[in-house]
């Protein structure tokens, strides 16, 4: 049977189960909710635009947005975003996707918190990227209702002292690899949480490059 969620359907394909029964298994309750309230602020937002996207592959992507974050890859030398794009893909071969739609996923998650670029990129990638930023920091919060809101959170809910454990879950999935957050708002997360970071300087890397001048 369908859950709809503040107007929205939760998608129930083979495909969306699987995923969420993957992810469930990797993450805390906690941050599935939020992934699957990404999913469904990003889906109201492309309502509201009127913007058709698929909800399936809207949702798988914001499913395995921050995977990259598991205790697994926490050694790897890629951003993380990077690492759950690649999941995700990984995720979508075993289906008949096309192509270029696991490339707009892959796209989707690669760039979600990279401010100013999503928006735009295909509707996918800009769903998703303001799903995420409106579940993360209230990124245009005044545009959904207050229905649309509490009927969410209700579904999905936001516990207490969620703000403070999700960077908290962002700091440990990326303090082993802190070169990886160079340019991203990642740096934020890393700067707040290790007082040993030492965050790099764009400038700092040109007037200290090999160029003599």
């Amino acid at each position: 049977m369908k859950k709809t969620i503040a107007g929205i359907d939760l998608p129930d394909s083979a495909m969306a189960q699987d995923a969420t029964m993957l992810i469930r298994g990797m993450e805390s309750e906690s941050m599935l909710h939020h992934s699957i309230r990404s999913f469904l602020f990003g889906a109201l937002t492309g309502q509201r635009e009127r913007t058709a996207f698929d909800a399936d592959l809207l949702y798988v992507g914001a499913l395995f947005h921050n995977v990259g974050l598991h205790p697994q890859y926490r050694h790897s030398p890629n951003r993380f975003e990077v690492d759950s794009a690649n999941a995700a893909r990984d995720f979508l071969s075993r289906y008949n996707v096309p192509d270029v739609a696991t490339r707009e996923v892959w796209e989707a998650i690669a760039l979600h918190t990279t401010p100013g670029i999503s928006e735009h990129m295909p509707a996918l990638v800009a769903l998703m990227s303001a799903g995420v930023q409106m579940d993360v920091r209230g990124a245009r919060y005044d545009d959904f209702t207050a229905h649309q809101r509490d009927e969410i959170v209700q579904a999905y809910p936001r516990e207490r002292g969620f703000k403070e454990a999700l960077i908290e879950s962002y700091a440990l999935g990326m303090q082993s690899r802190p070169e990886t957050t160079f340019g991203t708002v990642n740096a934020d997360v890393l700067d707040r949480w290790d007082p040993n970071y030492l965050r790099m300087n764009f400038c700092g890397l040109v007037l200290g490059s090999a160029w003599p001048t």
